[in-house]
Formats: C-alpha cells, structure tokens, sequence
C-alpha cells in the first residue's frame, strides 16, 4: 500500500485565504514593457525632457513680465529719449529727424531758462527735503513710544500720500490765495498784509514745497518708525542704567542705527525733488510756465514746456537726459558717502 505525499499549503493569514503556491519562471524576471514598446520609450524621454525644462527655464518664465513691462515702458522709451535727443525733431512731424549730435546738450549752456529752471528745481528740493525728514524722523521717535491710540497715528500719518496730488495743490492753491486765502487771512489776524505768494520768488517756492513736504512727511515717517523698531530694546535698558537720557539715546543709539535709512531717504526725496511736476503746474492753474517770470519753474516743467508746448521733441529729450545724468550723479555722490561712513564707523568701532 503506497502513501501520496502531497505538500501542504503554508498556513494563511488569520481569516483570509492561503497564499497561492508561488511558481519560479525559468525564463528570469520581465523586462519593463519600454524596452519592448518604443513608442513609450519615446513617451518616456519626453516626459524626462519636459520635466528637466520645466525645472530649468519656468524661474525665468516667471519673472519675464517684469522684463517684458521694464523693457516696453522703460528700457524702450530711455533708448529712443536719447536717440531723439541728438536729432533736431519737431512734435508735429516726429519720424523726421535732422542729425545734429550733441547741439542740443551745447545750446542748454546757453540756455537762461534751463538755468533759472535748474535753480528752481534745487532750492525747491533744499526747501521741502530738508523740514520733510527732520519732521519725519521727530514724529517717528514720538510714534516709537508706546502711545494711546498709536495706531490711528500711523494710518494718519499715511492719508497724504494716499490724497491725489492734484487734490493736494487745489487746495494748497485755495488756502494760498492772494485775497480770500486761508493763510493770508490767518496772518491779517496779526496784522501782515496779504501776500501775493504766486508772485513772489520765495514765497512760490515756499508754498510749492509746503505741498511737497505735507505729502511726503508721513511716508517717511514711517520708514524710519520701522527702522526704529528694528533697534534692539537692550541697548536703550543700558543706556537708561547708565544714567543716559532720552536725548542722548536718541543722539548715541537711534541715529548712528538709522545712517542708512537716513541716506536712502535722502536719496529718494532727492530724485523725487529732481522730477517734481505735478505740484508746480497745478499751483500755477496748469500752466507750464512756473509763474509769471518762471519763479517757480522746475526742471520737469521746463521739459514739458519744451516739448508739448514749444513742439522741440529732440530739445526736450536732451533736458530729461541731463536730468538722468544728475540724478546718476547724485546717486554716485551718496554711494560714495555712504561707504565712508560705512569705513569711518569701522574704524570707530
């Protein structure tokens, strides 16, 4: 009598069913179906391809709007402006050029009204740079206190820069009027005559820069309230346990901290000075001219003049030129500034 041996199946997992008997293929594992098919070998390359382009060229897909934009309105317009600005060419027909090379830089030597505008644009800018941000700095060290309601404060503080200019110089305009004016009725209070402050030099200058420096104040001011409370509290705590007060903090800590946000404001407010526009023409009802005897003409209005009024495109590209190359001056004139204060303070240290 023979006995079959069968082998048992290997025991399964509890509640479920035994495995099925694996099987050994001589044949050795299968190869992956690519290397049979090559349309998805190709499938597969170009789904590698896609992917390493993807991770390589979509950064700069990203940021090319701001290239594209920087280029049509920026990069355009400043190439053509000095382009147009050696040629002799006339608003009315603006594809004729005449070659005349650097004659419209030469002929603004002798130009009064480019130097009376030039002046204009630098007392003006000396005028409203110089209170804006010794106000703004004040006022950010007040804000930089814990004070009820220092919230409102700041948002206040903003509500000029967000007014439209031209709102902003109407008014200005109304409140300096010559007979029904706001602030010439507030000095007849203590017996000052009326002043005609559109005729006057200083006085237009003044009221111009009064615009400036109510717009701008609070924007810087805060900037520097935010630079002020990057400053570490410890320093101000050692300070006070040396016997040091407000003032000194303020003159030892918080300035030498806020150097370089001093110097950036200074720039700003000076380019923005540079290419003052709005305020003046809408002081001076719209007009181009800068009052009467162009007392208050500014480089930006004289460009405009030159060009929209005078009709001398190639004139008045050779201006916003001039007006590029100071500002890149100024610019170069802080920069050295700021690294010798930046070598003078290491060496202190």
């Amino acid at each position: 009598m023979t006995t079959d041996h069968r082998q048992a199946a290997p025991p399964g997992t509890p509640g479920g069913a035994a495995p099925r008997p694996t099987t050994t293929d001589d044949r050795g594992p299968k190869a992956p179906a690519s290397q049979h098919d090559p349309q998805a070998a190709k499938r597969a390359a170009r789904r590698s391809r896609r992917y390493r382009w993807d991770i390589k060229y979509s950064p700069y897909a990203f940021i090319s709007p701001f290239f594209l934009f920087f280029a049509a309105f920026g990069l355009f317009p400043l190439l053509y402006t000095g382009w147009a600005s050696l040629h002799q060419v006339s608003l009315s027909r603006p594809n004729e050029m005449e070659w005349v090379g650097f004659d419209n830089f030469t002929r603004l030597w002798d130009d009064e009204f480019f130097w009376n505008a030039l002046q204009n644009t630098f007392t003006i800018g000396i005028i409203s740079t110089v209170p804006q941000l010794l106000m703004a700095l004040g006022l950010a060290h007040l804000l930089n206190y814990r004070l009820r309601g220092s919230m409102l404060f700041r948002v206040a503080m903003l509500t000029p820069y967000a007014t439209s200019v031209a709102a902003a110089a109407l008014v200005f305009a109304m409140l300096y009027g010559r007979d029904y004016g706001a602030i010439n009725w507030a000095l007849g209070l203590v017996g000052i005559d009326n002043i005609d402050w559109q005729s006057g030099t200083w006085t237009s200058q003044f009221a111009v820069s009064s615009i400036v420096i109510w717009r701008w104040t609070g924007y810087n001011t805060l900037i520097y309230l935010a630079a002020m409370q990057s400053i570490s509290n410890d320093l101000y705590e050692s300070a006070a346990l040396d016997g040091a007060s407000r003032w000194q903090q303020f003159r030892h800590i918080t300035l030498p901290s806020l150097r370089p946000t001093i110097l950036f404001t200074i720039v700003v407010s000076t380019i923005g000075a540079t290419q003052l526009f709005g305020e003046p023409m809408l002081f001076g009802g719209g007009g181009a001219e800068g009052g009467a005897s162009g007392q208050y003409q500014t480089l930006g209005l004289y460009l405009y003049q030159m060009g929209w009024f005078n009709r001398h495109l190639g004139r008045a590209s050779a201006i916003a030129w001039t007006m590029f190359l100071l500002l890149i001056l100024i610019g170069l004139v802080y920069w050295a500034l700021t690294r010798w204060i930046g070598r003078a303070a290491g060496e202190e240290e």
